[in-house]
């Protein structure tokens, strides 16, 4: 599957903005939702290839918010990659349980986005 449509859950302008910029550069369409609710409903309404999601943010933690998108029959085939300055290993660990097909460390490096949304197509 060809990735092409990436939703971008994050409750900071800044990293909306700076993930929206780096993807677009790389030739992907770019939908923002700035929580974990707003987010889940994007999935099922926008149908992206690739979520990049935010753990702590207001309302459904981006946890909360993968473990909802990735159990749901309508959106568990859209790979979640969790976006994150929570980098203990137990964190990690805890995201991939939830579903996350991986899971990076703010601030994200764009080479590591790329490669990691390279292995996923």
């Amino acid at each position: 599957m060809a990735i092409k449509k990436v939703l971008v859950v994050d409750d900071s302008a800044t990293e909306r903005h700076f993930l929206g910029e780096l993807l677009t550069k790389q030739g992907f369409e770019v939908i923002f939702a700035e929580d974990g609710d707003s987010g889940i409903l994007k999935a099922k309404s926008e149908r992206p290839d690739l979520i990049l999601m935010d753990v702590v943010m207001p309302g459904k933690n981006g946890f909360q918010a993968t473990r909802a998108i990735t159990h749901d029959a309508d959106t568990q085939h859209i790979p979640v990659i969790i976006c994150t300055t929570k980098g203990q290993e137990t964190d990690k660990i805890w995201g991939l349980r939830q579903g996350a097909k991986d899971y990076l460390v703010k601030p994200v490096s764009g080479v590591d986005l790329m490669s990691k949304i390279a292995s996923l197509g």
